[in-house]
């Protein structure tokens, strides 16, 4: 069986950006909190590659993927191809010294993880970045493929997560750094109340709970992502999406005709249609109109992420479109 590769281009999912933010306040929580207590919060070579079973999945695959991508090796003990597969993931895993973490889950003794993942045949390869599980591969694949699928994964989870992976020590004691926990921040409560709200649909609640943050911080990144987040859906959870989009087909000087329509474009995974879209807009319009669709393409990379290389590239057309 070929591998069966994903992209991980092209498509933004709110639940991974609001997850992106979390994780990256984390890691660096986490790493801060090492520094305090004297240590380094390195591992050992021999930390980076672990086997999990279903009592261990949240604490050693779920929680540590906010600080580095998980790869996930689903194995059996009866399957050729695992036992081939198995060994190059392993001495990759400690040849990219940290930029990853390989976690072993046995299929035989873990049946419901492998239902959870929807793995219908092994070996089957995922990852898990900032608790967002994304399949790689299935089947045999080469070292160069495979190869090619890790650099991948750790762009990815640099550039719109920024996860840098773990600190590896070759003098650390094994176990010393594992299962590290980022102590609890100032807004926690409130942060969660707004992330169950999302869950439940409640938008309005949402953007009031992280308005609240925002009131005491006003610089809260994650607070300010969630914000961006679920203004955005509420705004876009009572559109007719052939109406929005025949009337921006329609009427392209329109600056609420297209801001109706970026905002479908970016929920649907379209960034780069959302972007250009508005930037477009901007050289056709003029006075408040041209300003209402300025703010709303800044309102949608706070979305997407300051960070991502898409919103700087946006940015820049956007200044040579307004100058």
């Amino acid at each position: 069986m070929q591998p069966r590769n994903m992209s991980m281009s092209g498509v933004v999912d709110l639940a991974a950006v609001k997850a992106a933010q979390e994780a990256k306040a984390k890691a660096e929580q986490t790493r801060a909190e090492a520094a305090r207590q004297g240590g380094t919060g390195a591992v050992s070579p021999a930390d980076l590659v672990i086997d999990v079973d279903e009592a261990g999945f949240e604490r050693e695959i779920l929680q540590r993927s906010a600080e580095v991508p998980v790869v996930i090796d689903f194995w059996a003990e009866w399957c050729q191809p695992c036992k081939q597969l198995s060994p190059v993931l392993e001495r990759l895993a400690v040849e990219y010294n940290g930029r990853f973490l390989l976690a072993k889950i046995d299929v035989d003794a873990n049946q419901m993880l492998m239902q959870q993942f929807g793995v219908q045949g092994i070996p089957a390869v995922f990852a898990v970045v900032a608790g967002q599980a994304l399949p790689l591969f299935q089947g045999a694949a080469s070292e160069e493929q495979i190869r090619g699928t890790l650099d991948q994964l750790v762009q990815v989870a640099e550039q719109r997560f920024g996860l840098t992976g773990l600190t590896v020590d070759p003098d650390a004691e094994p176990g010393g750094a594992a299962g590290a926990e980022a102590p609890e921040g100032p807004y926690d409560a409130a942060l969660n109340a707004a992330a169950l709200a999302l869950d439940a649909g409640d938008l309005d609640g949402a953007v009031r709970a992280y308005q609240n943050v925002l009131a005491d911080d006003p610089g809260h990144p994650e607070a300010k992502l969630g914000l961006a987040q679920a203004e955005l859906l509420r705004r876009v959870q009572h559109m007719d999406p052939q109406k929005v989009r025949r009337e921006a087909a329609e009427k392209p000087k329109d600056a609420e005709a297209q801001i109706a329509a970026a905002d479908l474009d970016l929920v649907g995974g379209h960034v780069e249609d959302a972007f250009g879209r508005l930037i477009e807009t901007v050289q056709r319009t003029v006075g408040d109109d041209r300003d209402a669709v300025r703010r709303r393409l800044l309102e949608l990379f706070e979305v997407v992420g300051p960070e991502d290389p898409r919103v700087v590239g946006a940015r820049r057309a956007l200044a040579r479109a307004l100058f």
